[in-house]
């Protein structure tokens, strides 16, 4: 399939309409970042069940 860039108008054809390979590389080198270790609190479950009186009967 042919079509103009989407970014830069230039002739290029593909399977998808997307980016031509120049604009791609682009993109590519300007968007591509390093990965980062967040920090995230760790996971408590709510506590919003009551339990049953057959786990709290006495024996």
């Amino acid at each position: 399939m042919e079509f103009s860039c989407p970014r830069c108008q230039a002739p290029t054809d593909g399977e998808f309409y997307a980016p031509c390979t120049t604009c791609r590389s682009d993109l590519a080198t300007k968007f591509s970042g390093l990965g980062r270790d967040v920090e995230v609190a760790e996971y408590e479950p709510k506590m919003n069940v009551t339990p049953n009186a057959v786990a709290l009967k006495d024996d």
